[in-house]
């Protein structure tokens, strides 16, 4: 079974083919960075144009790349939600239309999901039941995976999600968009003694995340001190210590209140190397074992779409003929 997959749910046209023999034959992605850096963030309408201008030319490299014809295709897969409404329209239209067309089955994926089996596009893959942590621009979860389609969940952002914090104090120290790799960059430079901030949400039960008041502090912190490269990346590390140790404490209370030692970890922030070393170290602490997807794998694409749909379909999900976008769209609805 051969099945293209469409993912435009926000700044990034990604377009891949997976074949249930021989895997991922073929992937293509475009970023929009360029494009939104002016404005510091993503514009959701110029986000939309853009997918309409790449969306078809990326579908034929794709098929060129992995030898195909659009008359090899078995089966057309899109994010359906969450995400930004237009620029999922894009998608959704054209992947139910070129489905229509060619007279094969199309199955709308939930992006979130997506991105939580992104992992097991890799040879080593976790067994049901696994935890998975979701951390991304707009979404931070923590969802306990008994079974493919079946998530129980766990903890989630209150406010900001990671990702959005992330960029937004990177804006906070002059770094330039997308902030999040600018700001671990800088972190690295910086001194893990000088300045610690708070923990959020840590000295209580719970699994559930609040990122904003973290962002005050990091506000706070810039303004109150002088305005030095050496002070910048200070800031920058204790911003991202402090997220990093929260998601640490966040997923040793998970380990001890299921007793599951399998860690997905998947999303755009998922790429962070301080996240990753640190949640490798929890890993190894409790004897277990942590699952990241490739790099390029970890930002929105088209092979996470493609494997999910491919498994929505040999579960027997079928779509309607009319499709639908859906912004917001919870991961326990599935």
């Amino acid at each position: 079974m051969r099945i293209l997959g469409i993912e435009t749910s926000c700044d990034e046209t990604g377009i891949a083919i997976y074949d249930s023999e021989a895997g991922l034959i073929g992937h293509s992605l475009f970023s929009q960075i360029d494009l939104h850096t002016a404005y510091g963030g993503v514009v959701p309408e110029l986000a939309s144009r853009d997918h309409v201008r790449r969306i078809l030319p990326l579908i034929q490299e794709t098929l060129d790349k992995s030898g195909s014809t659009l008359s090899d295709l078995d089966a057309i897969a899109y994010t359906a939600g969450p995400g930004l409404m237009g620029a999922l329209l894009v998608g959704t239209a054209v992947g139910r239309s070129l489905a229509y067309s060619l007279s094969i089955p199309a199955v709308g994926v939930h992006h979130m999901e997506a991105h939580l089996l992104a992992p097991m596009l890799e040879e080593s893959v976790p067994d049901y039941p696994f935890l998975a942590l979701l951390v991304s621009g707009g979404h931070t979860l923590l969802v306990k995976v008994v079974d493919f389609g079946v998530y129980e969940m766990l903890g989630e952002s209150v406010d900001d999600a990671a990702g959005e914090a992330f960029d937004k104090t990177a804006k906070l120290l002059g770094l330039p968009y997308p902030g999040g790799p600018h700001l671990s960059a800088l972190a690295e430079k910086g001194d893990s003694k000088r300045f610690r901030f708070p923990r959020p949400m840590t000295d209580r039960p719970g699994l559930d995340f609040s990122f904003s008041g973290l962002k005050t502090y990091a506000l706070n912190t810039v303004t109150s001190e002088s305005n030095d490269e050496q002070t910048r990346a200070d800031i920058a590390r204790a911003f991202v210590d402090a997220v990093v140790d929260t998601f640490v404490i966040k997923c040793r209370r998970a380990i001890e209140q299921t007793g599951i030692k399998q860690l997905v970890v998947a999303g755009g922030v998922s790429a962070n190397t301080q996240l990753r070393e640190g949640l490798q170290g929890l890993m190894r602490q409790v004897s277990g074992e942590v699952f990241f997807p490739k790099l390029e794998f970890c930002t929105d694409n088209g092979a996470m779409i493609a494997y999910a749909g491919y498994l929505r379909l040999q579960a027997g999900q079928k779509e309607q003929m009319q499709f639908q976008a859906k912004p917001r769209w919870s991961i326990t609805e599935l």
